[in-house]
């Protein structure tokens, strides 16, 4: 059965435009406040959505990302409401392609069959297990198989340094879409973005799901770089979480400029 990501990819390229995936944590600053700032994120434009669950140790995640997982653990977020969260959403919109992004602790906690049956009881399209390489996938619970099992799509991640038996790894497992990193480190807005044009052009050649660029990314030309270079679309996370932060405790203001930057974001795809 063909995903929500695939389908979105297939409506994008018939109006030959590239994609707009903002990132947010989940439960940021609230739940409440959470399920405004996805519908923003929405009513801007954004073709698809990452989210991520909240947790202590971030390692892949920059200083603004880490602060945002504080804020969402600090008002008693659980599991359980990350999933509800998105189950909300989807009562209001069943087609917007929905990812996570997650650390392995969280999955192997509520152990990895029963977290991708929620996953797809939810309306979660595809997990991206930010700490477990494709080298390491069989090591914790087989996340390939409940994944599989469950219907729901297990992105991988391309670093700009992949070999070639990583990138046919990569594009034998990953769905939905495949995150490449534009750069090495963390998240965040402050280090160069990169142009990863090897790993992208590899990845097409091997037929992997289409590519989304991460890292770095925080402007219209940065989008519109990463189309250029051969990617369906990008992804920011650190410059979304900026806006959340900047304006907590006046949540119109912080709709009004979060949906204003995700329209200025969505507004170079065209190609």
């Amino acid at each position: 059965m063909e995903n929500r990501f695939e389908t979105r990819f297939k409506e994008l390229e018939g109006r030959h435009e590239g994609a707009f995936v903002p990132f947010v944590t989940l439960c940021d600053p609230d739940y409440a406040t959470s399920f405004e700032i996805l519908k923003t994120l929405l009513k801007g434009g954004a073709d698809a959505l990452e989210l991520g669950f909240p947790f202590s140790d971030p390692c892949a995640d920059g200083p603004v990302i880490q602060k945002a997982d504080k804020r969402a653990l600090g008002s008693g977020a659980s599991v359980d409401d990350m999933f509800a969260l998105v189950g909300q959403l989807r009562q209001s919109d069943d087609k917007v392609p929905v990812s996570i992004l997650v650390y392995s602790n969280v999955v192997v906690a509520r152990g990895v069959d029963k977290f991708f049956a929620d996953a797809a009881a939810s309306g979660i399209d595809a997990v991206l297990v930010a700490d477990v390489p494709v080298g390491m996938l069989h090591t914790a619970g087989d996340f390939t198989q409940c994944a599989r099992k469950h219907q729901v799509g297990l992105v991988l991640i391309a670093p700009p340094n992949a070999d070639e038996q990583t990138l046919q790894n990569i594009a034998g497992i990953s769905q939905g879409y495949t995150y490449v990193l534009s750069r090495f480190g963390i998240t965040g807005t402050e280090t160069a973005f990169g142009k990863p044009v090897r790993v992208i052009a590899r990845l097409k050649e091997l037929g992997a799901p289409k590519s989304l660029l991460g890292f770095g990314i925080s402007k219209p030309e940065h989008v519109r770089q990463a189309l250029e270079i051969g990617a369906s679309g990008a992804i920011a996370g650190s410059a979304c979480v900026k806006i959340i932060e900047k304006n907590l405790g006046n949540t119109e203001a912080l709709k009004n400029e979060l949906e204003a930057y995700v329209r200025s974001m969505k507004s170079v795809t065209r190609l």
